[in-house]
């Protein structure tokens, strides 16, 4: 039985305009090498610039993640030679990183109790650019040369690949409430390293491997988890593990060798002669208290109390923050037209999840799109309070929350001109049920007849579909029920 010792390398391509050292543009997609400069083609002579934007972005993590901003913090050249570094040497943060001494705890769904992940640096650095591998030939794209990076480091105290994805999967939510990364894996703005080792217990850290090429969350958990049988099995045979960098082969489901590990002296650091020491002022530090925001897990534990959500339906409405922020202007809205706080958040909750998470979906867009939809969170508040107050059928207010989406109006005129109010007359409904009766006879003979409850209520429901049917779905499906269960009682004619 051996130990297992996971660590991360998270980097976040920080969402600022231009580059972190020059002014060429920061974007993803365009053609290749459009946005490049001397600056960050490295030659000779340039002069790097520091991007403060990057540097409070950057400092809004680390403060988000508990980590300490030093006095005083300065860059490093990192020097290796590689095609998509054009300089030839990186300029990064090692002595000094602008984040230090850290934690994030793991919450939710799966997370083990009391885990806490300790971050060991937030650093500040430049991206590589990108390279292109087609048959015999490598091509060179620049355009990410330069762009801002922020390196997250962990300490080794993950200890299973699962544990690893649940802290990807919160430090993404994370970078995205705070508006500093998109967290698109699939496009490399969040991309992770992964550091294993395994050993006796009680033997402290065994021989590190890094995985690369971990693209997705899942591929973190199946890379590690890989890894981590591979070394049980070499160990197992009285063989040693090699201290080496892997790449993940998602096709195989396996890491493979790429090249020896690198330590710190291998880089030579220095430091940066054409940068300046950086030391954050009052009005910086303010800047970047003044960029926090209540954090996904707080925010749920929130919604849990204040609003009486059930831990996973709070969980999905806080997703993304735009979710999160709709969710909460909608209940306001809605209390504002007379519901109780805790009613309205579980409707307005529920309808979100459902309907506008479809809708959404239907369109191509994330629950991030929502704050641009024609259903405002006042027009949703609205259809909700209608429906509370019995005024329109869950089967009419869906054809509404529809209707809102296409026409740009509000739910109640829809309803009133389009006569999808909710039918109370007990005589009209009598009507539609009477006809119901004569046209679903076997099913009313069935249901008279059965003595099994779940089957009863499943024949009702049938029956009140029918009756909703017969009046466009304008019947009250109590007062419809009420008259089925009526007839269903009444004693056989003889």
């Amino acid at each position: 039985m051996y130990q297992s010792f996971i660590g991360l390398e998270v980097h976040i391509h920080l969402l600022t305009g231009t580059k972190v050292f020059c002014n060429c543009a920061s974007a993803f997609g365009d053609e290749p090498n459009t946005h490049v400069c001397p600056v960050c083609m490295g030659y000779p002579g340039v002069l790097p610039s520091l991007n403060i934007e990057a540097m409070r972005m950057g400092c809004t993590v680390a403060r988000s993640l508990n980590c300490r901003i030093p006095d005083r913090t300065w860059f490093e050249r990192k020097q290796y030679f590689y095609p998509d570094m054009p300089k030839n040497y990186q300029i990064s943060q090692f002595a000094s990183p602008l984040g230090q001494n850290g934690y994030m705890d793991l919450e939710g769904n799966g997370a083990p109790a009391g885990k806490r992940v300790r971050i060991k640096e937030c650093h500040l650095e430049e991206d590589a650019g990108k390279m292109i591998h087609t048959g015999t030939v490598s091509l060179l794209d620049y355009n990410r040369a330069g762009v801002s990076l922020l390196e997250i480091v962990t300490e080794p105290d993950m200890e299973t690949g699962e544990e690893a994805e649940l802290f990807i999967r919160q430090l993404r939510r994370m970078v995205r409430y705070l508006g500093v990364c998109d967290g698109n894996m699939e496009e490399g703005s969040l991309r992770a390293d992964a550091n294993v080792s395994i050993n006796f217990p009680g033997k402290g850290l065994g021989k590190k491997v890094e995985i690369k090429n971990l693209n997705s969350s899942r591929f973190v958990r199946l890379g590690l988890n890989y890894e981590i049988t591979r070394q049980g099995v070499l160990l197992d045979a009285g063989r040693e593990v090699v201290q080496e960098t892997r790449l993940w082969n998602e096709n195989r489901d396996q890491t493979e060798p790429m090249r020896t590990k690198e330590n710190a002296q291998d880089y030579r650091y220095f430091p940066e002669p054409d940068l300046p020491v950086f030391a954050p002022d009052a009005a910086f530090l303010a800047s970047v208290e003044a960029s926090l925001v209540e954090l996904p897990q707080a925010r749920i534990k929130r919604f849990e109390e204040e609003y009486g959500l059930a831990a996973d339906l709070a969980d999905l409405i806080c997703e993304e923050k735009a979710g999160a922020d709709y969710f909460e202007d909608a209940v306001g809205e809605a209390v504002r037209q007379g519901l109780e706080k805790k009613d309205a958040a579980g409707r307005i909750g529920n309808r979100l999840i459902s309907d506008i998470r479809h809708i959404l979906s239907r369109e191509g867009l994330s629950m991030a799109a929502v704050a641009g939809l024609r259903i405002t969170p006042r027009r949703l508040a609205s259809l909700v309070a209608l429906s509370a107050g019995g005024k329109v059928s869950g089967k009419n207010a869906k054809q509404a929350l529809e209707a809102v989406m296409t026409e740009d109006r509000d739910p109640e005129d829809i309803i009133r001109e389009r006569g999808w109010d909710l039918l109370t007359d007990p005589e009209l409904i009598a009507e539609a049920v009477r006809l119901v009766y004569e046209s679903e006879g076997p099913a009313f003979e069935e249901a008279r007849g059965t003595s099994n409850p779940k089957r009863r209520r499943t024949l009702t429901a049938y029956l009140v579909g029918k009756v909703l049917e017969r009046t466009a779905g304008r019947a009250d499906p109590g007062i419809a029920g009420e008259q089925i269960g009526r007839l269903i009682d009444a004693p056989r004619c003889s």
